[in-house]
């Protein structure tokens, strides 16, 4: 039995005219004699939406019923699409994740898919029939519903992949694939056409939005390949992949920016030991990322001055966390929330000099000053004023070779 997973997206599904080409995609599948597992995410605007109702009624809505309420908007899409199929002389039916189950594990709103039940699903294939599942939800061992996180579709296709062992996975977006910039704010961003699991998933953590971070390293995990398209026009997408043969002489595959960045110093900090501990773990507690960090020690050896990025929707409570954290003394608290962070990646870095300074001399011929820098094997990462982004990706994208 040959099995594709197909994912659409919320755009993909946006209004019933997406739904009606979405179903003739699903349609052209079939058609080619395959078994067609679907995973649709919720129509766009769908659950921003309902987030919107639980900030109007309440600044700490119940976390369960968050998710029930969140996990509404794919309900509604797939139904819609299983109505279009049938409406075409398709057999179909919508399934919500509850009813297979697929089980997760972990706390609300960022909960993993741990199994998937998938007796009815193939009675239902054998019979001819399309499924179309839930994105984004499961349900846990107290039989209550969770969701996966924003874009958490990606994670449902991935993980019905591997449980279905699945022969391809194509994830259909409102993008043709990925692109080694944003081509929205670079006119020169070319496409990729295949791409490995680390150089995606630093991408997508990066700030490339085609994929959500855990999905791409759950394909890692289950060494399962997809492929991103787009669901508008008829397109060859991109290959994700962990074959070492398919890559090209490329140093630096992508460019990305981040646009809602901060960065937070903390002036002063008396120097010893576990510190940085006492200032970061209050920060996890809270579900605060921490991404970048710089320590500078004074000359005297007696204190430091500490400086990070986060998210800028996390400054406030950050900056509470930190001024009524006890077990530090520092001088001064101040932030910058008019940064950015640009970052080039790429396995080629890894056996290649040079690639620091190429970037930073690109950088520094349009006088682009950089404020804080973090580094690993396949990526550089610089922060620098959100107001010289699109001339920094321009400068790399040139020197890198990628226009």
């Amino acid at each position: 039995m040959k099995i594709v997973v197909l994912k659409f997206g919320g755009t993909s599904v946006g209004n019933i005219d997406r739904i009606k080409k979405v179903a003739k995609i699903i349609a052209s599948y079939k058609r080619k004699k395959l078994n067609v597992i679907v995973v649709s995410s919720a129509m766009s605007g769908t659950t921003n939406d309902l987030i919107r109702k639980t900030e109007e009624l309440s600044n700490n809505f119940d976390s369960a019923e968050y998710d029930v309420l969140l996990s509404s908007g794919e309900q509604a899409a797939c139904a819609l699409i299983a109505g279009r199929l049938k409406h075409l002389g398709l057999k179909a039916r919508s399934w919500m994740s509850w009813q297979l189950p697929i089980i997760t594990e972990g706390p609300y709103s960022a909960s993993r898919i741990s199994k998937i039940n998938k007796t009815k699903i193939l009675t239902f294939m054998k019979t001819g029939g399309i499924p179309i599942i839930t994105g984004f939800q499961g349900i846990n061992l107290d039989s209550r519903i969770t969701t996966l996180g924003r874009g958490g579709t990606d994670a449902s296709a991935i993980m019905l992949a591997k449980f279905f062992n699945a022969d391809a996975c194509d994830i259909y977006t409102d993008v043709d694939g990925v692109y080694t910039t944003d081509p929205r704010n670079h006119s020169k961003a070319k496409k990729i056409s295949k791409i490995s699991y680390d150089e995606m998933l630093e991408m997508a953590s990066l700030g490339a939005k085609v994929m959500q971070p855990t999905s791409v390293q759950d394909a890692k995990l289950n060494n399962i390949n997809f492929s991103v398209k787009s669901s508008f026009e008829k397109k060859r997408g991109t290959l994700i992949t962990g074959t070492k043969k398919i890559f090209s002489n490329q140093i630096i595959t992508g460019i990305t920016s981040t646009k809602n960045d901060a960065k937070v110093t903390i002036v002063g900090v008396k120097d010893k030991p576990g510190v940085a501990a006492a200032v970061f773990k209050p920060l996890s507690l809270n579900q605060i990322n921490v991404d970048m960090v710089v320590q500078n020690i004074s000359l005297n050896g007696k204190e430091t001055d500490l400086t990070f990025t986060i998210k800028s929707e996390d400054l406030k409570k950050t900056e509470k966390i930190i001024k009524k954290n006890k077990r530090i003394s520092f001088r001064k608290f101040s932030y910058d929330n008019n940064v950015s962070k640009v970052s080039i990646v790429g396995v080629g870095m890894i056996t290649t000099p040079g690639i620091t300074y190429r970037m930073f001399q690109a950088l520094a011929s349009k006088k682009i000053n950089i404020m804080v820098i973090s580094t690993s094997e396949i990526k550089i990462s610089v922060l620098i004023s959100n107001k010289q982004i699109k001339k920094a990706v321009a400068a790399l994208h040139k020197e890198f070779k990628l226009d």
